[in-house]
C-alpha cells in the first residue's frame, strides 16, 4: 500500500488531562475535629472527586499504570473517581478504575514529593491519609510525613503535578469532596487461561469536535487542526514523565526524515515507564513515531501518516499497561501499533484510516509474551486489512467492544486475526473471528457503515 501524505480536517485538539487523583478521607471519630458544617465527613467505602479550591479542577488518575504522578485537571476529562478504604486511623485512596492506591514516592518524608498511583500496599504509611476539616474543604494528609496533598506552587493550570507540602492555609492545599459513582474497572492483565473473562468499560475522554461516534453513541475526535507552527524534530526527544505538546504538529528532519518501512529506525519521542505524552500531532515523515519503554498512555496523540510504524511497546513486566486515549492515525502501509513487550495494551476512543493493522502482537519476536489488547469504542475506515493480529498459541486475548467499521461494504476488514508465533522465521495464520478465547467479542461488538 503506498503511502500518503494526508493534511487533517478542521477542528481543534482537546486539552485533554495531564496525570492525577487522589482522595482521602475520614469519618467521626477523631479524624474529624473541627469539621466545618459546610463540608461534611466524606464516608468511607463511598466514591467521590476531590476539587482543588485553588483553581476548581479535579485530581485525576491519567493512566492505568502504577509510578503516575498524579495531577490537576479539568473535571470531567475522566480518571477522578476514587473511592475510599478504611485503613487503621485513616484512610486509602483507591482510584475507582485502576484499582491502585495513592502514595508519596518512595515513602519520602520531605515537601515536594511527588503523589502518584501505586500497587496498594497494607504496610505502606506512605498510603495512608486523613482529613482536616477547615472552612470550605478538608486537608489531605499523609500519615507517614504529616504534609498535605498540595497542587505545585499553587497552580491553577490544568494539568499542573500534585505533590506533598507543609500545611497551611494556601487553598492549593484544601480540597472540596463530591460524590461520584464509581465507574466500572479498566481492563486488568487477564489470566493466560482459557477463561473468557468480562469486557472493560472504557471512560470515554471528552472530546472538541466530533464528526462520528462508536457503536453507542460516544463521540470520539474529529482530526485537529496543528495549532502554530510545525516544530521539526532532528533528534528522538525523551519523555521522563509528562510532555504535552499544545496541539502543535511535529515534523521528523535529518536521521528523523523517513517515512519509509525500513527497520530500526529511531523514534520521534521515546517515553520512559510511567510516562504521558498528549496533545501531539505527528506529521510526515515521523519516522518510527513513538517508543515506550513500559507503561505508558498515549492521550489525543494523531498520526498523519504513520512511518514504519505508529507506536511500539516494549518492557518486560506482565504487569504493564500501555494505553491510547483519544486521538488517530491514518496511512499504515504495515501496523499502527507493535507490542513487542508483555502486558495489556488498551486503545479507546480512537479512529483508524487506511491501515494495515490497527493492532499487531509481535509473531517472531526472539523473546516472547503472552500479551493482551483491549479495543474499545474505535472506528476503523477502509482500506484497511486487519484490527488485531494474536498469537493464539502464546496466550494472547483481544477483548473488543463497540467498534465500528466504516466503508468496507464486503467485509474484508477482519477483525481479529489468530496466527502462530514463533522466535524465529514468520508466523502463520491459524483463524479468524470471535471464539471466546482467544479473540473476546461477539458480532454485535461491531457496527458496519457505509
Amino acid at each position: 500500500m503506498s503511502k500518503r501524505a494526508i493534511r487533517p480536517k478542521r477542528g481543534r485538539i482537546a486539552a485533554l488531562g495531564g496525570t492525577a487523583a487522589l482522595l482521602a478521607a475520614g469519618i467521626a471519630g477523631g479524624l474529624w475535629a473541627g469539621a466545618d458544617a459546610a463540608a461534611p465527613a466524606p464516608t468511607a467505602g463511598s466514591s467521590y472527586t476531590l476539587v482543588s479550591a485553588a483553581g476548581g479542577l479535579c485530581l485525576q488518575a491519567p493512566a492505568p499504570a502504577a509510578g503516575t504522578q498524579l495531577a490537576q485537571q479539568d473535571c470531567g476529562a475522566g480518571g477522578e473517581t476514587w473511592r475510599l478504604t478504611a485503613d487503621g486511623s485513616g484512610y486509602r485512596l483507591v482510584e475507582a478504575a485502576g484499582g491502585r492506591c495513592a502514595g508519596v514516592r518512595d515513602t519520602r518524608t520531605g515537601a515536594g514529593a511527588a503523589v502518584r498511583t501505586e500497587a496498594c500496599d497494607p504496610a505502606a504509611a506512605s498510603q495512608r491519609w486523613t482529613l482536616t476539616a477547615v472552612e470550605g474543604g478538608h486537608r489531605v494528609v499523609n500519615a507517614a510525613s504529616g504534609k498535605c496533598l498540595a497542587v505545585k506552587d499553587g497552580s491553577t493550570a490544568a494539568g499542573t503535578p500534585v505533590q506533598q507540602n507543609s500545611c497551611d492555609s494556601a487553598p492549593a492545599k484544601r480540597w472540596t469532596f463530591k460524590p461520584a459513582a464509581t465507574p466500572a474497572p479498566t481492563a486488568s492483565t487477564p489470566t493466560t487461561t482459557a477463561t473468557a473473562s468480562p469486557k472493560p468499560t472504557a471512560t470515554a475522554t471528552p472530546a472538541p469536535t466530533a464528526t462520528a461516534t462508536g457503536g453507542t453513541g460516544t463521540a470520539i475526535p474529529a482530526w485537529p487542526t496543528p495549532q502554530g507552527a510545525d516544530v521539526p524534530l532532528t533528534a528522538t526527544r525523551k519523555v521522563a514523565a509528562l510532555f504535552d505538546g499544545g496541539g502543535r504538529r511535529y515534523v521528523g528532519k535529518g536521521v528523523l526524515g523517513s517515512g519509509s518501512q525500513s527497520e530500526n529506525q529511531p523514534a520521534m519521542f521515546e517515553l520512559a515507564d510511567g510516562a504521558v505524552l498528549q496533545n501531539v500531532i505527528l506529521g510526515d515523515p515521523a519516522a518510527d513515531g513513538v517508543h515506550c519503554s513500559g507503561s505508558c498512555t498515549l492521550r489525543n496523540v494523531w498520526w498523519e501518516n504513520v512511518g514504519e510504524d505508529a507506536a511500539t511497546f516494549k518492557g518486560t513486566s506482565a504487569s504493564q499497561t500501555m494505553t491510547v486515549d483519544g486521538g488517530g492515525a491514518r496511512g499504515a502501509a504495515d501496523k499502527v501499533f507493535q507490542h513487542n513487550g508483555p502486558g495489556t495494551f488498551v486503545v479507546k476512543n480512537f479512529r483508524v484510516e487506511d491501515f494495515g493493522k490497527l493492532y499487531r502482537s509481535c509473531g517472531n519476536c526472539k523473546t516472547q509474551y503472552p500479551r493482551h489488547v483491549v479495543i474499545d469504542n474505535v472506528i476503523a475506515t477502509a482500506p484497511g486489512k486487519k484490527i488485531v493480529g494474536i498469537n493464539a498459541n502464546l496466550g494472547d486475548t483481544a477483548t473488543i467492544t463497540r467498534l465500528t467499521v466504516v466503508g468496507d461494504s464486503s467485509r474484508k476488514i477482519t477483525v481479529c486475526q489468530r496466527y502462530t508465533g514463533v522466535t524465529s522465521g514468520e508466523p502463520e495464520e491459524a483463524g479468524s473471528g470471535p471464539d471466546g478465547t482467544n479473540c473476546r467479542y461477539t458480532p454485535g461488538d461491531v457496527t458496519y457503515k457505509p
